[in-house]
């Protein structure tokens, strides 16, 4: 059966003006309550119902409409199916939204909720529901103006996959090699695996086979020929399996291949050996390949990736969001977080951000309409003179030093005063030890960093800074 069509009551009734005014924090309960009709007119139900198919017999299905405003406060809260069914009963908030005010039962089941989020992913129209809800609310002027103040940082997402070392990670990848191959042909794992020499790597441990004493390195050594001479083995059996069965087996054995590739060296005894140190863009992971080693500071590392946030400083609503590699620098997301902005035809009038984010695209093509707001790096404390005791004329394009002596310098250039000029200079003792004179390099958007310095050693400057604190309490509570 094809859903029904959603009809809640548009205006409150006495009893939902008595819960609206209990109402202090919880704006978004408020706006899909005000809003819920617009945001799921006629035409997106519609939409929603195409998730269905038509059927002749059987119960109609739960309003997708409702289903839908109950997985964005799930969302929004933090929130359990179990205790999104238990809302439904128990918050007067969650009734409010959901138009069943005093109601005894749940008005749908965990089943049916967890169901009808399954078709909308499937569908890919859960970005479409986030999206159209962004759309009312810009539309309704509830949630502030089109032209953004925006903060955008990110926070560690650790991977699903499990993360294991070398060893691990080769006998695991052949393990799956020998379970696909015995699934296809109906026998027994034990019996692919003697019969492809790969015994060794289809224990339940395999540090536990090969038994051998971590912290010696030629026993290490030893367990590493073990687990590579099972590897070969296993790429010789391939070759002799039929074309379906060998089709079936190679992705995961290219997965162990790689791990090779990355973490095992020749060394000049000809033997093979771990290579020291990580390979740039090192596979860490047999089931999720896209999950890396990174860190998000000194000292926090991460295994998996790293969530942006684009957090609307007026409104407290997320406006863009990208996920990127652990290992990868924060400026990359960028492209991503401008394709959600251009989806929803808004502009960034201000951007706060932190430095990881200096060089990303937004900074150095941003229009003369956007004001970034950054905390620059720290000065070095030096007992010589600091780049900015050096002044810059932006419209002759000279440098001026301590002493006034004038150079010429170009964004992203060095500036090197001449030898002579430094060497019969009276202030070359507070300024340079070199014997070939003082250089002073010039960042590509010098302007831009000069600007925020100023604007730090202000009260009004630092005050303005401290407004990216709201995109971190966002990470914290998405976290």
């Amino acid at each position: 059966m094809q859903p029904f069509l959603w009809q809640p009551t548009v205006e409150l009734s006495k009893q939902e003006e008595l819960i609206v005014k209990k109402i202090r924090k919880a704006k978004l309960f408020l706006f899909l309550r005000q809003h819920r009709h617009e945001l799921l007119d006629e035409a997106f139900q519609q939409e929603l119902a195409v998730l269905y198919r038509p059927a002749e017999r059987g119960q109609p299905p739960v309003a997708p409409a409702m289903l839908a405003l109950a997985l964005i406060l799930e969302a929004y809260t933090g929130v359990s199916d179990d205790e999104v069914i238990e809302a439904t009963v128990m918050d007067r908030r969650w009734q409010l939204v959901l138009d069943c005010v005093d109601a005894d039962e749940a008005p749908f089941s965990k089943g049916t909720l967890v169901a009808f989020r399954h078709r909308l992913i499937e569908g890919q129209m859960d970005r479409r529901l986030i999206e159209r809800t962004i759309e009312i609310a810009s539309q309704s002027q509830a949630f502030g103006p089109r032209a953004l103040r925006a903060a955008l940082d990110s926070s560690p997402l650790w991977g699903a996959g499990r993360v294991e070392d070398t060893y691990n990670l080769v006998g695991h990848a052949l393990k799956k090699v020998m379970r696909v191959v015995a699934d296809q042909q109906g026998r027994e794992l034990v019996e692919v695996a003697t019969e492809a020499g790969a015994g060794l790597v289809c224990e339940s441990s395999l540090k536990a086979a090969l038994d051998r004493n971590w912290d010696q390195q030629r026993e290490k050594d030893e367990a590493l020929t073990l687990v590579l001479n099972v590897l070969r083995a296993v790429e010789t059996w391939v070759q002799t399996l039929q074309p379906e069965d060998a089709l079936l087996a190679q992705p995961s054995l290219a997965i162990a291949q790689q791990v090779k590739a990355q973490d095992v060296q020749v060394d000049e005894k000809e033997k093979e050996r771990l290579i020291k140190g990580v390979a740039k863009d090192r596979r860490i992971s047999v089931e999720d390949g896209q999950m890396r080693h990174g860190r998000k500071s000194r000292s926090v590392l991460v295994d998996g990736y790293k969530r942006h946030v684009l957090h609307d400083l007026d409104t407290g609503l997320i406006r863009a969001v990208g996920i990127t590699p652990a290992n990868i620098p924060e400026a990359s997301v960028t492209e991503a977080i401008s394709e959600d902005l251009e989806r929803q035809e808004v502009c960034l009038k201000e951007l706060h951000i932190d430095r990881a984010y200096l060089s990303s695209h937004l900074v150095p093509e941003r229009s003369e309409d956007l004001e970034v707001y950054c905390k620059v790096w720290p000065v070095r404390e030096s007992k010589r003179f600091a780049k900015q005791t050096f002044t810059l004329d932006w419209e002759r394009q000279i440098i001026r030093c301590p002493a006034e002596q004038e150079m010429p310098f170009v964004l992203g250039g060095v500036v090197h005063f001449p030898k002579a000029t430094c060497a019969q200079c009276p202030l070359k003792e507070q300024c340079t030890t070199s014997g070939k004179g003082r250089s002073v390099s010039i960042h590509p958007d010098e302007a831009l960093l000069t600007a925020l310095r100023e604007r730090q050693q202000t009260a009004q400057g630092r005050s303005t800074l401290r407004e990216r604190v709201a995109v971190e309490h966002t990470l914290a509570h998405v976290g």
